[in-house]
């Protein structure tokens, strides 16, 4: 095979590539909303349900006994899983920056097409510059990871307040303290977005 051949072999594999994983990043994107959406949804029944109890104070008790740890647990492992599309989907965007900056260096000469997959180089790998901003932290807030961590760190809040208030504390000693562990949660889950994100340096 001589480098002609060999050349437009490369070429043909890095199309392929570059299909392969914009339909994997479509698919982790897929899955995070269907993930985040049926959390969401099994928390507005929830909250349907407390509704429906609320008039009822022997029944409240009982049915937050029995629907914060669900709410809990199911939220915890979508916030895991909804980390690990996120990281999944910032690789594939990254291996699709390189195909084509490569199509930028071997094929464009001397117009502007790819160039963009240039502009990210030193700065925190190329991947920011197909989404038209510099990597900063504070962008990690914005992701749907981010906004179930909220959400599950609300619940813990949530669930400590009411342990508090049921060993007889003051409400607002309870609403204190539950305030206190949801903003802790929440700090702790950022952390584990923060820590697990590969765009940022």
């Amino acid at each position: 095979m001589d480098d002609r051949e060999r050349e437009q072999a490369l070429l043909t594999a890095l199309t392929t590539e570059h299909f392969v994983l914009q339909t994997s990043r479509s698919a982790t994107v897929t899955e995070s909303v269907g993930r985040a959406t049926v959390f969401l949804s099994l928390l507005s029944a929830t909250l349907i349900g407390l509704g429906f109890v609320a008039s009822n104070d022997a029944l409240v008790a009982p049915y937050l006994a029995a629907v914060l740890p669900t709410l809990l647990v199911t939220g915890a492992f979508t916030f895991l899983r909804l980390v690990q599309n996120m990281v999944e989907n910032e690789v594939d965007l990254e291996r699709i920056q390189r195909i084509r900056a490569y199509y930028h260096h071997r094929l464009a000469g001397g117009a502007d097409f790819f160039a963009d997959a240039l502009q990210g180089e030193g700065a925190g790998g190329p991947t920011w510059a197909a989404v038209g901003n510099r990597p900063r932290r504070a962008q990690l807030l914005l992701t749907t990871a981010a906004m179930v961590g909220a959400v599950n760190a609300l619940l813990a809040g949530l669930g400590v307040t009411l342990l508090v208030g049921l060993a007889g504390l003051s409400p607002g000693f309870a609403i204190g303290i539950g305030a206190v562990v949801a903003v802790l949660a929440f700090v702790a889950e950022f952390a584990y977005v923060n820590r697990r994100s590969i765009s940022i340096p």
